[in-house]
Order: C-alpha cells, then sequence, then structure tokens
C-alpha cells in the first residue's frame, strides 16, 4: 500500500469537501494507507456531533486526520501564515510517518506540498482543479497585475515543472497547459479526473411531481451567473404556469431572493432551502431539470461544475451556458442536456432561452432521459472512475 498524505485547504467539514475530498479519501483509503491535512473552518469546529461522526469515519476506514484553523484575516498574511505552519507540520508528517508521496488539491495545498517535496524526496501531485490565479482575477476578487496574482503565476509555474504528476479536470485545461510557453518540450505528466460524483449517494429518487419544477444546486456570487439564470427562470415562469423554482443553497439565500425579484420572479413558486449533504440527492429527486450559469472566462476552461455530475447522476438533464470546461462538448456527446452561448464580454447569450427552454422541458419528459443521463454519470463523472485513475498514478509514483 502506499503511503500518501492528501494536502487540502478546502475542509472536510465544508460543502465542497464533503462532496469532493472526503469521497476521493474515502475511496483511495481501500487500497492505500492515507493520511489526511485539511484546512477547518473555525465555525464548523463548533459543531461537536458532526466534528465526532466525521472522526469516527475516517478512523474506521483507517485514514489519518490532522486538521488546521483555516485563518480568513488579515487576507493574504493569514493565508502565509496557514502555509508556513502547514509546511512544518506536513514536513514532520511525512518523515515520521515515511509517507511516499503527497497529494495536494488546488494551488494552497500544492505550495505546501512542494515545499515539502523539496525537504523530503516525496513525489508531488498537483491536483490543479482549475487556473486559480486568474479565477481569482476573473471573479473579481484580485486585479490583474497586482502583486498577489504576479506572486501566484510564478509559483504556478513552479508546479507545472517541478510535480511528479499533473491532474485537471477537463480536457479543455489540458490543452491550455500544453500551449504555456515555457512547457514546450517539458510537458509534465497530465491525468484528467473530472469533478466526481459519489454515484450510490447521487442516483434518481422516485419522487411524486406535478408540473415543471427547475433545479439549481450550489453557489450562487462570484463566477456563478446567477443574475442570468434568474432571468431564465422569469422566462420559464412565463411560458409555464405549473413551473417552479428549487434552489439548494448554503448561505446566499438572501442574494437569491434579491435577484430573482429584480427579475421579476413571482417567490410564491421558489422554495429555497438548506439541507445536509446527504440530503441533497433527496432534493434532485424533486427537480425535473437542473440549471447553471458560469462565467464562460478563460480560467473556467479548467473546470468541471460539481453540480453538473450530481444533476446526471440523479437523472436530471441541464441547461449551462458554453465556455466552462467541456460541457458544452459532454451534453453534445451524450444528449443530456442544452447550452446557451456565450457572449464576447463573458456574457450569456439569452436570445435563444426560449426554445433551450423548451428543449429542456422536452428532454425531461424522455422515458429514456433519466436511464442516458444516468448512463453519462456513470461513464464521465463515476467516482469509482476516478479512484482508479488516482489508484494508478498512486502506484507508477510509489515504483
Amino acid at each position: 500500500m502506499t503511503r500518501a498524505l492528501y494536502i487540502t485547504y478546502t475542509g472536510l467539514l465544508d460543502p465542497l469537501g464533503q462532496s469532493q475530498v472526503l469521497q476521493y479519501v474515502l475511496g483511495l483509503s481501500q487500497r492505500h494507507h492515507m493520511v489526511v491535512l485539511s484546512y477547518e473552518k473555525p465555525e464548523n469546529l463548533t459543531d461537536t456531533a458532526r466534528l465526532a461522526e466525521l472522526e469516527d469515519r475516517l478512523k474506521a476506514a483507517g485514514v489519518t486526520w490532522h486538521r488546521r484553523i483555516w485563518h480568513r484575516k488579515p487576507g493574504i498574511p493569514a493565508t502565509i501564515y496557514d502555509i508556513n505552519r502547514g509546511i512544518a507540520q506536513a514536513t514532520r508528517i511525512v518523515r515520521e510517518e515515511d509517507i511516499q508521496l503527497v497529494h495536494c488539491r488546488s494551488y494552497i495545498g500544492s505550495m505546501i506540498g512542494l515545499a515539502v517535496k523539496k525537504r523530503t524526496g516525496a513525489k508531488l501531485i498537483f491536483d490543479m482543479r482549475g487556473f486559480w490565479p486568474d479565477e481569482r482575477v476573473e471573479g473579481g476578487i484580485w486585479r490583474a497585475g497586482s502583486l498577489p496574482y504576479r506572486y501566484f503565476k510564478r509559483i504556478e509555474r513552479k508546479l507545472f515543472q517541478q510535480a511528479d504528476h499533473v491532474v485537471s479536470l477537463t480536457r479543455a485545461g489540458v490543452r491550455e497547459i500544453a500551449a504555456m510557453p515555457y512547457l514546450t518540450g517539458r510537458m509534465p505528466p497530465v491525468s484528467v479526473i473530472p469533478t466526481c460524483t459519489n454515484l450510490d449517494m447521487f442516483h434518481p429518487v422516485p419522487t411524486a411531481r406535478r408540473g415543471f419544477t427547475l433545479g439549481y444546486v450550489g453557489s450562487v456570487g462570484s463566477w456563478y451567473m446567477f443574475t442570468e439564470v434568474a432571468q431564465a427562470v422569469a422566462r420559464l415562469f412565463e411560458m409555464r404556469p405549473d413551473a417552479r423554482f428549487l434552489v439548494i443553497n448554503k448561505g446566499g439565500h438572501d442574494l437569491i431572493r434579491s435577484e430573482l425579484e429584480k427579475a421579476g420572479v413571482d417567490l410564491s413558486r421558489v422554495e429555497i432551502r438548506q439541507v445536509p449533504f446527504d440530503q441533497v440527492a433527496e432534493q434532485i429527486g424533486r427537480m425535473d431539470a437542473g440549471i447553471f450559469f458560469i462565467k464562460p472566462v478563460w480560467s473556467k476552461r479548467a473546470s468541471c461544475p460539481t453540480r453538473m455530475g450530481e444533476f446526471l447522476a440523479c437523472g436530471k438533464p441541464c441547461l449551462a451556458n458554453a465556455g466552462c470546461g467541456d460541457v458544452e462538448e459532454d451534453f453534445a456527446q451524450t444528449q443530456t442536456g442544452v447550452t446557451l452561448p456565450s457572449t464576447d464580454d463573458q456574457g450569456v447569450d439569452l436570445s435563444g432561452l426560449d426554445a433551450a427552454l423548451e428543449q429542456l422541458i422536452a428532454l425531461s419528459t424522455d422515458p429514456k432521459m433519466q436511464t442516458r443521463c444516468r448512463s453519462a454519470a456513470e461513464e464521465r463523472f463515476s467516482l469509482g472512475g476516478a479512484i482508479e485513475e488516482y489508484d494508478s498514478i498512486y502506484q507508477r509514483l510509489a515504483e
């Protein structure tokens, strides 16, 4: 069994940590000795019952969990503090437990892993999850050309040049990596492993429904274009008097209501809920189709929406926009969704919205759609398939 340290700046108690990090770690723990170093938000650690439950679950799987506090303020200095303390702790873990490789999620975790590799000789997997510095700029958090941006682009270059293996979420992302001038003739080994879904947890759920319910799952704001989603919902309500809108979200309810009101949506036909991660599939079962629009900027070519695999695994077709990862290509090849074109100013072209909504409704009533969506999820977004690929990478590096 390979001895691996998984470093993640996303906490295991976060929704994304539950849907992604934890699922991979538990799957890999059946084949490898897994140690996790995660950064947890202080407010999540106050839920002692949930914390104890997760500790028991990891212990039962043979996973050793080290956790640090994630510091929000004061901005960059807090992150630098987290990185430096993480390097010291991760180095100790690697030496004490004779770790062979460090598997690092995204850029912050990989910065820690890069330092650990230099100190200990452990192999480094850069699981990039997207072009993070450019996401910060295109999400309106940093300015282009700012000191943080330039610093992390230099780090990005080192990671691509010194990682023993790179994992990209999308085929489009690999094409962008290959086009980087400094990697000409020096392309690292790269695997494409999309954002995957636990198909045992996300599956079709029989639910009695009336009318047509459009569903939205996950975050709003930043590059998640909920303003355009609200406009689509408003038009759907005009087209279908029996239509409803169901939103599953944590922490953005006020923004959601505000955007829907600005679009003229009748809120009496809208339901906004927050549920535990293990109940999300049940809520998707109440929907007839899903919707998500993601800002079609350069950095998102390397992104794979988490909700896409979850909707498809539950048998639901989707309406999305082109310009994000492999979404348009995947929907076209599997016939499980509809995409609207992107505009030159990084928006969504809603001129064909009526036709797209009609097509989405038609897909949702296709008796073969549930099977087709599920098959697409099994083929492209299966957690089991991702575990097999990671297992292969682990074995090659351990040799």
